[in-house]
C-alpha cells in the first residue's frame, strides 16, 4: 500500500456521494411519482371517424373530439355541412367527460336534480354540461381520455354515435 497516499482522491469521493445521492433521489420520485395513461393519437383518430360515420348513417352532420386524460386535444374531426358551433362543442363536452370522468349527460341531470352542484357549469370556461361526451377508459378502468360529439338534434343521438365510437376500440 502507498503510504501517505489514499486510495480516495476528492473526484472518487465526488463522485461516489454523486451516485448515492441519485440512487436516493432516484427512489424517492419513483414512489412519488405519478403515471397516467392517455389515449393514443392512432386509437383518437379512430374514435373521431366512427363517432362522425355513425352520426352521418344516422342522417346527423356533427363534429367530434378527442382529448386525452388531461382534457389536451388530440383529435378532431367535422363533418362536411356541421355546423361552426359543432367544433366547440365537441371539443367542450369531450374535455368536460375527460376531467370529470363522468359522462356530460349525467353531470347535467346531476346540475338539474342538485342545485348546490350548479357551480359546476361556472367552474372552468371548457366545461359543458351538455349530453354528448363520454369518459374513455382502459381496460384496467382508468380515464384515458373523453370524446365529445356536437351538431345531432339531441343529446342523446349525440351520445349515442359517441358510445358506438367507444365500443368500436374494443374490436
Amino acid at each position: 500500500m502507498n503510504k501517505g497516499k489514499s486510495r480516495y482522491t476528492p473526484i472518487k469521493v465526488g463522485l461516489a456521494a454523486t451516485l448515492i445521492n441519485f440512487a436516493l433521489v432516484s427512489g424517492s420520485l419513483a414512489s412519488d411519482s405519478f403515471f397516467q395513461s392517455n389515449i393514443s393519437m392512432k386509437a383518437a383518430q379512430k374514435v373521431v371517424k366512427k363517432a362522425v360515420k355513425k352520426c352521418q348513417q344516422d342522417g346527423f352532420n356533427v363534429s367530434a373530439a378527442v382529448v386525452d386524460a388531461s382534457g389536451v386535444l388530440v383529435a378532431h374531426l367535422r363533418a362536411d355541412g356541421a355546423g361552426p358551433h359543432t367544433v366547440t362543442s365537441a371539443f367542450r363536452k369531450a374535455f368536460t367527460a375527460a376531467s370529470l370522468r363522468r359522462s356530460t349527460g349525467e353531470l347535467a341531470n346531476l346540475v338539474v336534480n342538485v342545485p348546490t352542484t350548479a357551480g359546476l357549469r361556472d367552474m372552468n370556461d371548457n366545461l359543458l354540461l351538455l349530453q354528448g361526451g363520454l369518459p374513455i377508459g382502459n381496460a384496467s378502468g382508468n380515464v384515458i381520455g373523453g370524446v365529445g360529439v356536437g351538431g345531432a338534434p339531441g343529446g342523446q343521438l349525440d351520445e349515442a354515435c359517441a358510445q358506438e365510437a367507444i365500443n368500436s376500440l374494443s374490436d
